[in-house]
């Protein structure tokens, strides 16, 4: 069992989340703590080029892939990966911030933005915090969408890092 803690932002598409967490990353970055990123896409994807060595290897149905260089590794897992399995392979950081898993056990981060027209994704009550552009009729924590700072505080407190 992984005991790093897990955060999830949760938004509709178009509301933010990847500017947000973009933001958020270089404000924990920059505080010291090590940070890992987890993006769930709904849709197919390919991280690998056609022709390239790698991508050979998974055609000829390798179950996982991997590409190391002196500044960076990616591994591919070419079949289907459970998130606590994923999240459980994750090591050597301070905190885990996912975006899009808004059906998980883990804290949420709810975010809406009035322009989208959506309201949270979640009800306000499921949420650890709210960011928002717009009060919110709700006694969770929240921050407007611009305050990464304020953000950065109560997940630092409420993971007790530093401490």
């Amino acid at each position: 069992m992984n005991r790093i803690p897990v955060y999830s932002f949760v938004a509709y598409s178009g509301t933010g989340k990847t500017t947000l967490l973009e933001k958020l990353v270089a404000e924990l970055k920059r505080r010291g703590l090590r940070v890992a990123a987890v993006k769930h896409d709904a849709h197919d994807f390919d991280i690998d080029h056609e022709g390239k060595d790698s991508w050979r290897f998974t055609r000829a149905g390798a179950d996982v892939t991997a590409i190391i260089s002196g500044e960076k590794t990616a591994i591919m897992e070419n079949r289907p990966l459970d998130f606590d399995a994923l999240i459980n392979k994750i090591a050597d950081v301070d905190i885990i911030l996912t975006e899009g898993y808004k059906y998980g056990a883990w804290p949420k981060i709810g975010i809406r933005r009035e322009a989208t027209g959506n309201p949270l994704p979640v009800p306000a009550d499921e949420c650890l915090a709210v960011m928002s552009d717009v009060p919110e009729n709700t006694d969770k924590p929240c921050f407007g969408l611009e305050d990464i700072g304020g953000l950065a505080d109560f997940i630092i407190r409420d993971i007790g890092w530093g401490k």
